[in-house]
């Protein structure tokens, strides 16, 4: 049986965001392929974090900056190492191609952290996005981890295309990895409430992500008014991880704009509403709370933002919109027209079916790991930058890390 080491930032939360829903259906499929896994991380627990004793999941905490982290690597021995985002990576993975040599090394990146800040920066100067943004410091630490590692896990195929063209990483590192869903078979598409039966709109995302913050704000400032005028009784009904007192001060039942914190069940409160508002000005990756209302028949109204990534040439789910007017203008027509609402519905149907149904990737993932495992050494003569990044890494990140350990070895004694 290989064993699956994953070091995570944090621990899964699939019930909180797309990345820890993300990370749950890593798990998911290495378990279905009996690989034996253990997750590791540095953080606290949290209350919502996913149960990965009961799933048969071993867990460990680690100290970052630590040689008991050696000792664990030594102990686990692992076949292949997953790190769950390119941070995670920058700082134990000198550590891992110490300990571990001969282990796969996989990175899922879960959206390109480098276009998301080089976007949200250009949105905060008021300008227009431009490629020559993403040649930043983050975006330097952040490919030099993809070239680190054995095989990337992209989920964009607008990423995998800016990788290639912009920042020219080989196309045998990357793997075009998306969130998935399970297949929507026609009795499921029957069972969801239909359009007479819903009301209201929603808004939902991890309050801690900015993308997710600056749509809430875009919507009370600019959007909802323009909709509660032509709907006087419509109400807002935005969900999301983390509220924060800046989030519930927004909260304005005179306005029908109601915060309502985290949801017990997306499940329930998406298919409760007729139409999902997500207008997102910068961010990256796909949309989780998009794959959640397409899943559950919830016609949504988002941004080019929002879609990329999401649609290849299937016409959209609902609509796409720029201005608040735009953005208004298509809610309200989503709202008021069932035919426009139906139609907007099997789009999304579609969608998941087409693009994002687990049958068309999951197998592929495990054939292609297989395949490194079997040709590491071989593979990895061919990457000579990641080894070069690799060996360079020790002027920095590796002595800082052992320069801290020295140091909290001298505090003790």
């Amino acid at each position: 049986m290989k064993k699956l080491l994953i070091l995570g930032k944090v621990w899964p939360e699939p019930n909180s965001s797309a990345a820890g829903t993300r990370m749950m259906q890593l798990i998911s499929l290495f378990q279905k392929n009996n690989v034996n896994i253990t997750f590791a991380s540095p953080a606290a627990d949290s209350p919502f974090m996913a149960n990965l004793d009961n799933m048969g999941i071993r867990r460990h905490h680690i100290e970052i900056n630590s040689e008991s982290f050696d000792l664990f690597l030594k102990e686990v021995q692992p076949d292949i190492v997953l790190f769950d985002r390119f941070t995670t990576e920058e700082q134990l993975g000198w550590r891992v191609a110490d300990q571990c040599p001969h282990a796969l090394r996989l990175l899922d990146t879960e959206d390109l952290q480098c276009l998301r800040a080089a976007r949200q920066l250009a949105h905060q100067q008021l300008r227009e996005f431009s490629l020559s943004d993403l040649n930043s410091d983050i975006a330097f630490r952040e490919i030099a981890s993809i070239y680190r590692c054995d095989l990337s896990l992209i989920i964009s195929k607008f990423e995998i295309e800016l990788l290639g063209k912009h920042f020219n990483v080989p196309a045998a590192q990357l793997y075009y990895y998306p969130l998935l869903a399970e297949t929507i078979p026609d009795e499921l598409k029957r069972k969801w409430p239909s359009f007479s039966e819903r009301t209201h709109f929603l808004s939902i995302g991890n309050f801690l992500h900015e993308p997710n913050w600056d749509a809430v704000q875009f919507l009370k400032k600019e959007i909802w008014p323009l909709i509660r005028k032509e709907l006087p009784s419509a109400e807002l009904h935005i969900y999301g991880a983390y509220p924060s007192q800046k989030v519930f001060e927004l909260h304005d039942p005179k306005t029908g704009f109601l915060i309502k914190g985290r949801a017990e069940s997306t499940t329930e409160v998406m298919s409760q509403a007729r139409v999902c508002l997500a207008p997102l000005r910068f961010g990256a990756g796909l949309k989780g709370k998009l794959m959640d209302a397409m899943t559950r028949g919830t016609p949504n109204v988002t941004t080019d933002i929002g879609a990329e990534g999401m649609q290849d040439e299937l016409p959209w789910a609902g609509a796409i919109a720029a201005s608040a007017q735009e953005f208004a203008s298509a809610s309200l027509h989503l709202y008021n027209n069932e035919k426009a609402w139906t139609e907007a519905q099997e789009n999304g149907f579609n969608i998941i079916n087409t693009l994002f149904s687990k049958e068309q990737h999951e197998q592929g993932l495990i054939q292609i790991i297989e395949l490194l495992n079997n040709s590491l050494q071989q593979y990895r003569e061919t990457n000579f930058t990641g080894a070069m990044l690799q060996h360079h890494r020790a002027q920095s990140t590796k002595y800082m890390s052992l320069w801290i350990e020295a140091k909290n070895k001298g505090r003790k004694n």
